[in-house]
Formats: structure tokens, C-alpha cells, sequence
């Protein structure tokens, strides 16, 4: 078992720490692809931003299709990665195997990582095996800091 404690002493909270880092990160990425794809697609939903283009006869737009795409996947990070960064915090509390824990983490990150890249490259069963890996993640550690609970 790892040293008790939210740490950086603890190995356990460490690596919680650095795949916790890493996905935010990716989150991050992500923000920025959208946009990029905005910007440089000019389509934007708000009509300020609009105006601010300087295009004129400009309108705000909500229907373009890879504005779009990458508009919900970032919407898909925001969903699931707080999720994780929560729970797996918790989860680091409850003393799991370290072992164990590792690989949820790797996993999770992994999926992610496997679902934002083929998220953008519209490519399936993919981005459903990465999201649906990410979600049975989060979902194992949520199961787990359930049991070591009082309710």
C-alpha cells in the first residue's frame, strides 16, 4: 500500500498527479484546436466575435461541420475528464493497490488520447473503444471509492 496522503512523497498521488496533468494538457490541446478551427474556418457563434473578423455580411454560425466535430469533443473532454480528475482523487484516498491504480490511470489517458485522435480523424469503432475505455475507467475507481465510503 502507498504512503497515505495527498503528497507528492506518495508515489500513488504522484502518478495520480502526473496523468491527471497529462489529460488536462490534452484538454487544453483540444481548446485550442477549436479554435483554431474557428478562426480559421471564420465561424464563430457569438456576434461579437463576428464583428470582430471584420467580415463583412459575416453571421454567426453554428452548423459547420468541423467546427462542429471539434466542438464536441471538446464538450466530450469537459464531460469526462473532471469526472476523472475528481474520482481518481478520491480513488488515490482510498489506499489502492498501486499497481492497479497505475493502470487505471494509464488507461484512462490512453483512451482519451485515443478518442480525441479519432474524434478529429472521424474514424469509428475508435473513438467509441476510446471513449467507452475512459468511461468503464473512471467508473471502476468510482466503484471502488463507493465501497471504501460510508453512505
Amino acid at each position: 500500500m502507498a504512503s497515505a496522503g495527498l503528497s507528492f512523497e506518495n508515489p500513488l498521488f504522484a502518478a495520480y498527479a502526473a496523468y491527471a496533468s497529462l489529460v488536462t494538457l490534452k484538454m487544453f490541446f483540444v481548446t485550442g484546436a477549436t479554435a483554431y478551427f474557428r478562426y480559421s474556418r471564420g465561424v464563430f457563434a457569438n456576434p461579437e466575435d463576428v464583428k470582430r473578423r471584420l467580415k463583412k455580411g459575416a453571421v454567426p454560425r453554428l452548423d459547420h461541420p468541423e467546427v462542429e466535430r471539434v466542438r464536441r469533443l471538446h464538450l466530450n473532454d469537459l464531460e469526462n475528464i473532471p469526472a476523472f480528475l475528481a474520482v481518481g482523487l478520491l480513488y488515490v484516498l482510498t489506499g489502492p493497490s498501486p499497481g492497479v491504480a497505475l493502470w487505471h490511470f494509464r488507461v484512462f489517458t490512453a483512451a482519451r488520447c485515443l478518442h480525441t485522435l479519432s474524434y478529429l480523424a472521424a474514424v469509428q469503432p475508435w473513438r467509441a473503444l476510446g471513449f467507452i475505455a475512459g468511461l468503464l475507467t473512471t467508473t471502476s475507481m468510482a466503484v471502488q471509492v463507493l465501497m471504501a465510503g460510508a453512505l
